[in-house]
């Protein structure tokens, strides 16, 4: 009997090895799915850090269309050789980015779960200044490679929205 309770952990386990493993984003929808439901309103933002002077908080507002739980690969990040992230061009940061989540040069590469929302925006406001170029999905009127317009729609992961303020 022993041997059998031994032999059903270790399968229970190697089952749950075999399980991908959930990103913030999925835990989000999975623990929350009522913050995410059709036709809520959210907002993704980027910027505002600094304590004194703080940035200006560039944004991205939209409803939700649909949220779900995906099992995504992910490969290895694509690298631009001698260069640090801070120091990409946009098109080379816009690469990285539609890659994400990805993984650095030398991890396994593995499948994740990850929580996707579909969203159909209708306002935003981006950054301009060149610096901005490799610091974000928002720039230049554009959401990563795409120019933005009313209606669209777009995905991001769960965990980088948060709900409008009424």
């Amino acid at each position: 009997m022993r041997n059998l309770l031994v032999m059903l952990a270790l399968l229970a386990t190697s089952a749950m090895a075999d399980e991908p493993m959930l990103r913030p984003s999925a835990r989000l929808l999975f623990k929350q799915p009522e913050l995410l439901k059709v036709g809520q309103c959210v907002r993704y933002e980027e910027g505002g850090s600094g304590w004194v002077l703080t940035e200006p908080v560039y944004f991205l507002r939209g409803e939700v269309l649909a949220a779900e739980v995906r099992t995504r690969h992910l490969g290895t990040c694509p690298a631009v050789e001698g260069k640090r992230l801070e120091h990409y061009s946009r098109a080379e940061f816009n690469r990285h980015t539609l890659a994400f989540p990805c993984v650095e040069s030398g991890v396994a590469e593995r499948d994740e779960q990850i929580g996707v929302v579909r969203l159909r925006v209708s306002e935003w406001e981006t950054p301009y200044l060149r610096k901005a170029a490799n610091t974000g999905r928002l720039y230049r009127g554009m959401f990563i490679d795409r120019l933005l317009k009313k209606d669209m729609e777009i995905e991001l992961e769960a965990d980088l929205l948060s709900l409008c303020q009424p």
